[in-house]
């Protein structure tokens, strides 16, 4: 396992930032993962020739979530409070972040991937917000899913932590394409597609795009964090399925 949570690299001439998960094979997104993402996107920002990011990751998978121990009651503002943060930087990125994802994508991951601007995956992929099965829910993803696809699918993957494939992340609007190399699709889409416009020109596009979409889920975040955190992390079952998921132990649950 490497001990660098994440590869960074300019491509095209500076005109690419490269973002690479780099812990393998599960990428979990923890406290250095967010730290490493955030200070990298804070970091090239501002770079003048900059016209996308690719958010990409080493091994068979994208990431299996965030980490559960940084969950628990004594972590959970914390790690929550700086996972939102990264997904407004993300949402609120100045140029277009692609996102390319193989194998599986879930929890924290997913909620990652939707925070940038456009995914390209392998048909096969598997992404969910398994959550409830924890007896906790996805808070940010409460807020992404329902604006990339439509709201009945959203709430049906919210409510049963069921995982879709890539072919259906296409099909519902998720995921941007589904090819057997997301990695090549997206650096396709970028050649093709953005590399060859003014980058001052493409920020303000991005900005126009998305204005809307920022207010909403900066709003948003800031109400399912503090029921999260204030509400969710009250009650017993909350707590008993992180503790019997960390002890490999099936959950009992009191429905308080």
């Amino acid at each position: 396992m490497s001990d660098t949570p994440l590869k960074i690299t300019l491509d095209r001439d500076g005109k690419l930032l490269r973002l690479r998960l780099n812990m393998p094979k599960a990428n979990i997104v923890d406290a250095a993962m967010i730290a490493a993402l955030s200070k990298a996107l804070a970091a090239h920002a501002a770079q003048p020739r900059l016209r996308a990011v690719l958010l990409e990751h080493e091994g068979p998978h994208f990431s299996f979530g965030a980490s559960v121990a940084e969950h628990m009651p004594d972590q959970c503002a914390l790690m929550l409070k700086s996972l939102h943060a990264l997904v407004l930087q993300m949402v609120s990125y100045p140029v277009p972040i692609l996102v390319a994802v193989k194998g599986q994508c879930l929890g924290g991951g997913l909620e990652v991937a939707m925070a940038g601007h456009l995914m390209f995956v392998t048909p096969d992929a598997k992404l969910g917000q398994p959550e409830i099965q924890l007896a906790v829910f996805a808070p940010a993803a409460s807020c992404l899913l329902p604006e990339r696809m439509p709201r009945a699918v959203a709430e049906d993957m919210l409510y049963s932590g069921r995982s879709i494939t890539g072919a259906e992340a296409a099909q519902f609007g998720l995921a941007n394409g589904a090819s057997e190399d997301p990695e090549a699709a997206a650096l396709a889409y970028f050649d093709a597609s953005l590399a060859k416009h003014s980058a001052t020109s493409l920020r303000f596009a991005v900005q126009a795009a998305r204005q809307d979409l920022i207010a909403r889920v900066t709003a948003r975040i800031a109400f399912v964090e503090e029921l999260y955190l204030n509400g969710l992390m009250a009650t017993k079952d909350a707590v008993e399925g992180l503790t019997a998921f960390t002890l490999k132990r099936p959950a009992r649950w009191e429905d308080q």
